[in-house]
């Protein structure tokens, strides 16, 4: 998982221990978050799009086609 701060880290910790506890022979890695992409968080871009804002900047294309298909059809 990617981790943007201490908060990510503290949460993918408790879920890698949950992971070895159901299945030891499989392995979790963490990735740092690229400076570029730590401070975007999905709830935000979320609300960005809610409110008829560009996320095209946060999000690869194919999401952001995917959250506007979603908005279109609730």
């Amino acid at each position: 998982s990617g981790l943007r701060d201490s908060t990510d880290l503290y949460y993918a910790v408790q879920m890698g221990q949950m992971y070895a506890g159901i299945a030891p022979d499989i392995d979790s890695e963490f990735l740092a978050a690229s400076p570029a992409t730590r401070m975007i968080a999905s709830s935000l871009v979320k609300q960005i799009a809610k409110m008829g804002g560009d996320i095209s900047s946060f999000v690869p294309e194919a999401v952001t086609s995917a959250v506007l298909e979603t908005l279109k059809a609730k």
